[in-house]
């Protein structure tokens, strides 16, 4: 366990690029990517902090703006959202398609 929270948001964008799409949506406006916004989701949990205190830190620490990617910093708005999204615990993701079922033979 490290208490590096640069360390938790490399590795938080690492495991975000392996498991998720990089937008949630082909018409996404694409500022940020998921793997961007996980990033700083598990360091708003890491660091016990709300999504304006995120925010802040984002704007704040230039080191962890580079370690993530990020242009601009996005508004705690966005983080919300994309908690919303991200971290649901229940039913798909709005870029995953339900499965489809075969075609049921009219009778």
């Amino acid at each position: 366990m490290t208490k590096s929270a640069l360390a938790v948001a490399r590795q938080a964008l690492a495991t975000a690029r392996a498991a998720l799409p990089p937008y949630a949506s082909p018409t996404s406006r694409k500022d940020y990517t998921q793997h961007q916004l996980f990033a700083l989701l598990a360091l708003k949990s890491f660091l016990k902090t709300d999504y304006r205190g995120a925010e802040q830190l984002a704007r704040d620490w230039s080191d962890l703006r580079d370690a993530i990617g990020l242009t601009r910093v996005p508004d705690h708005t966005t983080l919300k959202r994309a908690a919303d999204r991200l971290l649901e615990k229940k039913g798909p993701t709005p870029c995953s398609r339900p499965p489809r079922r075969p075609a049921t033979p009219p009778g």
